[in-house]
């Protein structure tokens, strides 16, 4: 029997990075919701005004005999901008910045690691702004988030935000997908 584990991660808009780690092998489930709230159970409304410090966050369950949490980091490291503090592309404040979440020395390890081989790695003209964290809290948002760029591809922020780094997991990480997911 496989024993599961948790990541929670931060990399600007939940449902950017719920469409992504959704369709990846070993990933049981993601739940978008809020990380490191000073706030207990925070509306969508309230961390909007960037006043909870709340950060819009995935909790991911995966079996790490399918996905190891490195490989979960790589993809994560690649699928955002981790050099723009408190943003991704158009969405600003504090609730969209970038954070690994770790919940054991293990993870911590692993984060610290990847981050500094991130940063030698040259992919990145600007300093990695990723924080990496103890995990605190995590609290679900509202129904209406879940599954959103797939209920909702045709709206504009799936197409032209969601749309290109979903396509850009297909093309560089064909063999981690689950083989139904598009």
């Amino acid at each position: 029997m496989s024993q599961f584990d948790t990541a929670t991660l931060a990399g600007g808009c939940f449902w950017c990075t719920e469409a992504i780690f959704t369709r990846l092998k070993g990933v049981t489930s993601v739940v978008s919701g809020y990380a490191a709230s000073k706030v207990e159970n925070p509306s969508y409304k309230e961390v909007c005004t960037g006043r909870t410090g709340a950060a819009e966050a995935i909790q991911i369950t995966y079996d790490p005999s399918v996905i190891s949490y490195a490989k979960l980091l790589e993809i994560f490291w690649h699928v955002h901008d981790p050099t723009t503090l408190n943003r991704q592309g158009n969405d600003v404040g504090t609730q969209y910045r970038s954070a690994i979440y770790f919940h054991n020395d293990e993870q911590q390890r692993t984060a610290l690691a990847s981050k500094e081989a991130l940063e030698k790695s040259g992919s990145y003209k600007k300093p990695v702004v990723t924080e990496i964290a103890p995990f605190t809290n995590f609290y679900p948002a509202e129904d209406y988030h879940k599954d959103y760029y797939d209920n909702n591809r045709s709206q504009p922020y799936c197409m032209f935000v969601i749309d290109p780094k979903v396509q850009k997991l297909l093309k560089e990480y064909r063999n981690d997908l689950k083989e139904a997911r598009a």
